[in-house]
């Protein structure tokens, strides 16, 4: 099956500048980046793509073993680089995306200048010594509730992710989304996002990497990413004024010129 096909990638911008990769979270689609990425493009090249299970990927290719895990979702970004045949390339990972971004660097680090790690979070459940800001009976009860009803939970817990409730059409626009999104599909994708845990990968990143923390984020706190920071290797780590889980589309502005100063430092 053709790779960019299969993953509905878009390629805009300025052909001759550096290649910056958009990569969307759980729920989302390539159009949560429809406010960030035409500020972009004027002088980079924009590569926008669905995992498969959103938006306009081929539902078709959805492999429920392959995507059991965060690895069979950075195997996919590797297999969208190399089909387009990239080099020196600024990956911007928006919550599990950031973890997949991860993941794919440190299997290939040539093909990457940089990572873009936006509300991130190795590990979702709280362990000794490490806060995620979850309990185990927290996430095993998000996921009973998933399973039983996702509309239900969709329209539950779209909101609170997205926070800013003085604007509820931004929580009615995630709300929607994730009810775009198979049931089934997103309940495994749910299940790789939330029990997944890729400390142990934070200190093999070997590119430059900026860590963007929301405030008042209630999938990714405070302390996730200034864990993430820490245990990055030459990682800048930049609080936001914004507020909730979903900065590109609650603040897009501000969440452009973080990017862009990063991308000037490279």
């Amino acid at each position: 099956m053709n790779t960019l096909t299969r993953n509905n990638v878009r390629v805009t911008g300025a052909a001759d500048g550096r290649t910056v990769v958009l990569a969307h979270g759980f729920g989302c689609d390539q159009n949560m980046w429809r406010f960030v990425a035409p500020e972009l493009a004027h002088d980079h090249r924009v590569v926008l793509f669905d995992y498969v299970g959103a938006g306009g990927s081929d539902l078709s290719a959805y492999d429920p073993q392959r995507y059991g895990s965060l690895q069979g979702y950075a195997d996919d970004v590797r297999e969208i680089l190399a089909a387009l045949e990239l080099s020196d390339v600024v990956f911007v990972g928006h919550s599990v995306s950031a973890m997949i971004g991860v993941l794919t660097a440190v299997a290939e680090p040539d093909r990457f200048a940089g990572l873009v790690l936006i509300g991130p979070s190795p590990r979702y459940i709280d362990d000794e010594g490490y806060r995620g800001g979850f309990s185990q009976a927290d996430i095993s009860e998000l996921l009973e509730s998933m399973d039983s009803n996702y509309l239900g939970w969709s329209a539950a817990m779209a909101p609170v992710i997205m926070g800013n409730s003085e604007r509820p059409q931004l929580g009615a626009e995630l709300t929607n989304s994730f009810c775009r999104t198979d049931p089934a599909i997103a309940a495994r994708f749910a299940r790789a996002t939330f029990l997944s845990d890729n400390r142990v990968d934070l200190p093999k990143v070997r590119v430059p990497s900026l860590v963007l923390q929301c405030r008042e984020d209630v999938i990714a706190p405070d302390e996730v990413g200034e864990y993430v920071h820490h245990q990055i290797p030459n990682s800048t780590f930049v609080r936001l004024a914004a507020t909730g889980h979903c900065p590109n589309l609650s603040a897009p502005e501000e969440t452009t010129r973080a990017i862009r100063a990063f991308l000037e430092q490279l």
